[in-house]
């Protein structure tokens, strides 16, 4: 009997990894975002090659901010010179670009370069390259519980209402559908720790950790990756005829 592999159809990327990559080059961190940067380009083409349906990218946190202002300032532009260069081949390649975040908040150059790419894309039905940016998840669960809140208060929903279906149509993800969910979240840079992203998205997500800082990690290092998830055994707090 052919052992059933599962199938990857979220992957999650916490791209960490960059500074310490520059610093290590005798660079300043900034030169660690741009070549950051250029692998979004070579793990997301590698990622569609993989067949994977969304690529959820950690670009950019709520607590990003209190980093120094120049950085923040080059983070902020990153976006714009992304897709100036990588529009063509996102294009190309049946990509659909998603950014979920609190959009409104960022600088108008930014805000406007990310409504743009997502409205060229929208009618792409490829991979999904959906960028956390501006993004903390206690924040989007906050939000969502507001929303649901506002709905009780106007007698449009009861409390015995609430499902957690219902919370995860309130998350930015929903769009994502069946998809919403991540099956594996990669971390690169040696940490363990998921820093405030998707925190009710990775309930049973599969968790990886890579050594490499972000710049560092190839298509070879997320095809070994996905070759382990497929072949572990998951069980979404069940058991089943393997377990004693």
């Amino acid at each position: 009997m052919v052992e059933k592999r599962n199938q990857l159809n979220h992957l999650a990327i916490i791209m960490d990894g960059n500074g310490r990559w520059a610093t290590k080059q005798g660079k300043p961190r900034v030169a660690g975002h741009y070549e950051g940067m250029n692998n979004v380009e070579r793990i997301t083409l590698a990622a569609d090659q993989l067949g994977i349906k969304v690529l959820s990218l950690y670009a950019f946190s709520t607590e990003n901010w209190a980093r120094p202002k120049e950085e923040v300032a080059y983070l902020m532009n990153l976006p714009v010179r992304f897709f100036d260069h990588f529009m063509p081949t996102l294009m190309e390649n049946n990509v659909k670009v998603n950014i979920m975040g609190y959009l409104d908040e960022l600088p108008h150059k930014t805000y406007d370069v990310v409504q743009r790419a997502m409205a060229e894309t929208a009618q792409n039905t490829g991979l999904i390259l959906n960028f956390a940016f501006n993004y903390g998840s206690r924040r989007e669960i906050t939000t969502a519980v507001k929303e649901i809140g506002t709905l009780i208060e106007t007698g449009q929903l009861t409390s015995d209402q609430i499902t957690e279906e219902l919370i995860s149509d309130r998350l930015m993800t929903a769009g994502f559908k069946e998809f919403r969910d991540p099956d594996l979240l990669i971390r690169t840079s040696g940490e363990q720790r998921i820093s405030n992203f998707m925190l009710w998205q990775l309930a049973y997500s599969e968790l990886a950790f890579s050594s490499k800082n972000w710049p560092d990690f190839t298509k070879e290092d997320l095809q070994e990756f996905v070759s382990d998830f497929q072949n572990r055994h998951r069980r979404f707090g069940k058991l089943d005829e393997t377990d004693s």
